[in-house]
C-alpha cells in the first residue's frame, strides 16, 4: 500500500519496540554488543560507529521520505558532504557549484578538497546553458542549492540531472532548504540528497546532524563503506532526536510557509527593504520552476536593506521576535547578516554575498508578531 509523505515521516524505521511494545524507537545509547560467539552478531549490530539500532531508525526513515534506496546520518551537513565527496571524487577531478553555494560548503571545496587535488567552477545554476558549458571531461558531481543559501535562486532539477547524466556526473542536491516535504529531488533525477539535519529535519535548534539519501543501491554502499571508514556518524541521541522532528515536518514546514508569506507581504511593500529574494513571489526568476517542482516556497527569506550593509546591520540588531543567530529551520525565528555571519567565508570571492543582505528562518511564531516585529526594526 502506498503511503503519503505525513504519514510515512511517522512510521518508517520506527516499528513498535519488539520486547516491550514501546511506540517510540529507544535510543541505544551503547558503544559495542555483545556477541553469540565469534561472529555471531544478534541483529547485525556490533559496534556502534559501524550501526546503531537508533541511527538505523533513522537512516531508513531518511530514505523512505526521500523516496531513496539508502539513508546515512552523520554529526553534522558538512561530515556528511566531505564523506560524499572524497567517495566519488578523486585528485584531478572538478566539480560544479552554484555561485552562491553556502559558505561551508564553499569553504569545504575551495579551502580543503582543492588541497587534495579537486578542482571546482561556481556557475549560476539557474542556467542550464552556463552549466553545460562548464561541464569538463573530468567532471564528476554537479552540485545544486535549490533555493539556494541565502540568495534564494532555484535551479531545474530535471534539466540539471539530464546535463549531469548526459557526461557521466553525479547530480548532488541539497535539500536543506526546502525539506523531503517540500520537494523530493531523487525522483527528479537526482543521484544523492543530501541535508543539514540540524535544520528543518530537526526542528528545535537542539541538535546537529547531517544526511545523504541516495538513489542507486550500489552508490549506497560506496557511501555507506565510507561512512564507517571517515566515521563521522550521528551519535544515538542526536539521531532519536531528528527522528522525532522528522515526525511534525510536515505540519512545521506548512506554518514556517504561511509566515513566511505573511512577512514577504511587508517586505515588498516597505520603503525601506531594496528587494526581496523569494521563489513564492511571482517576479522572482525562478519562480515558475519551483512552483513546477516544489510543494510550497519554505520558510526562508533574504531581503536588501535600503540604505546599504550598515543600515542591515543595525537592522538586525533592533529586532525583538526574531532572534540574532546563525542556523535555519527551527521552530524560532532568526534573522542574520549573511555576510558578516554565516557567509564571511565566502568574503572576497565570487561567492561574495551582498553587503546589505539579510536573510531571515521565519519560525512558528503568530504572524503578527513577525510582521510587526519587522516592522519597528525596519523603522
Amino acid at each position: 500500500m502506498t503511503h503519503e509523505f505525513e504519514t510515512i515521516a511517522l512510521h518508517a524505521g520506527q516499528e513498535p519496540d519488539p520486547q516491550t511494545g514501546a511506540v517510540v524507537p529507544p535510543i541505544h545509547q551503547v558503544s559495542t554488543f555483545k556477541q553469540d560467539g565469534v561472529g555471531g552478531l544478534r541483529s547485525g549490530f556490533e559496534y556502534s560507529r559501524s550501526a546503531n539500532p537508533t541511527r538505523t531508525a533513522l537512516e531508513e526513515c531518511l530514505a523512505a521520505i526521500e523516496g531513496g534506496t539508502r539513508g546515512l546520518a552523520f554529526a553534522s551537513g558538512l561530515a556528511a558532504e566531505d564523506t560524499l565527496l572524497r567517495a566519488v571524487c578523486k585528485p584531478g577531478d572538478h566539480i560544479i557549484i552554484p555561485n552562491d553555494a553556502y559558505g561551508g560548503t564553499f569553504r569545504l571545496i575551495a579551502q580543503v578538497l582543492t588541497t587534495w587535488g579537486v578542482e571546482y567552477t561556481p556557475v549560476p545554476l539557474s542556467e542550464p546553458d552556463a552549466v553545460r558549458a562548464a561541464m569538463r571531461p573530468t567532471t564528476t558531481v554537479v552540485w545544486v542549492e535549490t533555493p539556494t543559501n541565502p540568495l534564494l535562486s532555484i535551479a531545474d532539477i530535471s534539466a540539471l540531472a539530464a546535463i549531469a547524466h548526459g557526461s557521466g556526473a553525479l547530480l548532488v542536491v541539497d535539500n536543506t532548504f526546502a525539506s523531503p516535504y517540500l520537494q523530493q529531488p531523487l525522483s527528479l533525477g537526482a543521484d544523492v540528497v543530501v541535508h543539514s539535519t540540524t535544520k528543518y529535519l530537526g526542528g528545535h535548534s537542539d541538535v546537529v546532524g547531517g544526511a545523504l539519501v541516495s538513489s542507486d543501491p550500489e552508490l549506497g554502499e560506496r557511501l555507506a563503506y565510507h561512512q564507517n571508514a571517515m566515521g563521522a556518524v550521528a551519535g544515538p541521541f542526536d539521531s532519536w532526536l531528528v527522528l522525532r522532528g522528522i515526525k511534525t515536518l510536515a505540519v512545521r514546514m506548512d506554518r514556517h510557509g504561511e509566515n513566511a508569506a505573511a512577512v514577504v507581504d511587508l517586505l515588498t511593500s516597505h520603503s525601506q527593504v531594496r528587494q526581496v529574494h523569494y521563489p513564492g513571489l511571482p517576479d522572482h526568476p525562478g519562480h515558475d520552476v519551483a512552483a513546477k517542482q516544489m510543494r510550497g516556497y519554505g520558510g526562508m527569506v533574504s531581503f536588501q536593506v535600503a540604505g546599504g550593509e550598515q543600515a542591515a546591520v543595525e537592522m538586525v540588531n533592533r529586532t525583538e521576535i526574531f532572534t540574532l543567530a546563525e542556523s535555519l529551520g527551527g521552530v524560532e525565528s532568526l534573522i542574520e547578516h549573511p555576510g558578516r555571519m554565516t557567509h564571511a567565508s565566502a568574503s572576497g570571492s565570487p561567492l561574495e554575498v551582498p553587503a546589505d543582505l539579510v536573510r531571515l528562518s521565519v519560525g512558528l511564531e503568530h504572524s503578527h508578531d513577525l510582521v510587526a516585529d519587522l516592522q519597528n526594526a525596519l523603522g
